[in-house]
């Protein structure tokens, strides 16, 4: 299908340039409508809903997801963020005085600070190793994580794809070696489902978070956590509620804990099943590689436009269908504010400690006019503005 066709399947302003999927995704008509319909169902007989019919409508939805990343539907349970999804992991973890966790200095700000939070209460440590930039190959990137272990770490903690780097990160191999050490390991694949394949079974994480709202294009408030079956007694709820000593108990403990958690409404997780569908009907394997395409054949110029290097190489090895710029901007909150306003380019121009990135998202509904317009804008700014930097 056609980028034109496929963008008119977006409820996306089309006055707007949108190069920002990677932060909250969108959602295309067909789910969305099925989105709504699930929430009139809701409000067509709540009680019902929830109380009796929620619990296989959860179910189903899980099956479909289980397929789709390949384990088994009850090691999964739904959650509204990964962010969400990392606190019930880290505050159940029993952190100890002297424990160390072993992470990157490329991780998302969210998640820096809940470990940060938790590891301050428990006197424990948040290793955020330092990783060369660019990027040169898998195992330059695996010596330089590696150099901040010792016999006081505890677990490991890494992104599958970074978010302000916008990097494809070697996950699985970090993961073959933390277990060889005994490690706990968990990965923040909040950018992965949808935008690379997931295979949780080769993966073998002990815990992983994803979200179907960003490149699985679910209605925003959908994520899931994962949790290895032998670890998951260790993993207390986030809000206690009916599923603790539940009168009438599932098979899994797991899922009476995290899964019903009074009133809310669960129907952007219901939607999984039309989401997958949609993925599949319009092939999306080949959607997200001419993504990729487009995203590598733009990302030289625009380094040397802002007189800079990409921060990995070209290559499906390190890059998905994002690319990170860094950049050095006056300010990059203003900077992103005259885009918008001035160009009508709706891009992420992030910090990320005393770095500064521009980072271009591309999704189905984009073409390379999109970036055509953005490198213009880039161009005028530098020649007319002092907001950039490019010496």
């Amino acid at each position: 299908m056609e980028s034109t066709e496929l963008k008119s399947q977006f409820l996306l302003n089309p006055e707007i340039i949108f190069l920002n999927f990677g932060s909250f995704g969108a959602t295309p008509k067909a789910i969305f409508d099925d989105y709504q319909n699930w929430q009139r169902a809701l409000e067509h007989d709540p009680v019902q809903f929830i109380t009796v019919r929620g619990i296989q409508y959860l179910k189903e939805s899980r099956q479909r997801l289980a397929k789709y990343l390949v384990c088994h539907e009850d090691d999964l349970v739904f959650v509204t963020n990964p962010s969400y999804a990392l606190n019930i992991v880290v505050k159940s973890l029993d952190l100890k005085p002297g424990d160390e966790i072993l992470s990157t200095d490329l991780e998302y700000g969210a998640s820096d600070k809940t470990w940060d939070y938790y590891c301050s209460k428990a006197g424990a440590t948040y290793v955020r190793q330092h990783i060369t930039l660019p990027l040169t190959t898998k195992q330059q990137f695996i010596e330089d994580f590696f150099k901040g272990l010792n016999t006081k770490t505890k677990a490991i903690f890494i992104s599958q794809i970074t978010s302000s780097t916008a990097l494809i990160l070697p996950v699985k191999e970090i993961c073959e070696i933390a277990k060889e050490k005994g490690l706990l390991t968990i990965v923040d694949g909040a950018h992965g489902p949808g935008q690379i394949p997931v295979n949780l079974a080769e993966l073998k994480a002990d815990v992983y978070t994803g979200a179907c709202h960003k490149w699985m294009m679910a209605p925003k408030g959908c994520s899931f956590l994962y949790v290895k079956k032998e670890l998951q007694h260790q993993f207390d709820p986030l809000i206690v509620s009916w599923g603790y000593k539940s009168e009438f108990p599932s098979a899994s403990l797991f899922l009476d804990y995290h899964q019903m958690q009074g009133t809310r409404d669960f129907s952007a997780f219901l939607t999984v099943p039309k989401v997958i569908d949609f993925l599949k009907e319009n092939k999306w394997e080949e959607v997200a590689a001419g993504c990729r395409k487009l995203v590598q054949q733009n990302a030289q110029r625009f380094c040397d436009l802002l007189g800079t290097k990409p921060l990995c190489p070209i290559s499906d090895e390190f890059l998905g269908q994002m690319f990170s710029i860094p950049i050095k901007p006056l300010s990059p909150e203003r900077l992103q504010r005259y885009l918008f306003q001035t160009y009508n380019i709706e891009i992420p121009i992030m910090r990320h400690g005393k770095d500064v990135y521009l980072r271009y998202s591309i999704n189905a509904f984009n073409r390379q006019g999109d970036l055509d317009k953005l490198f213009v804008a880039l161009k005028e700014i530098i020649a007319v503005t002092d907001y950039l930097d490019v010496n």
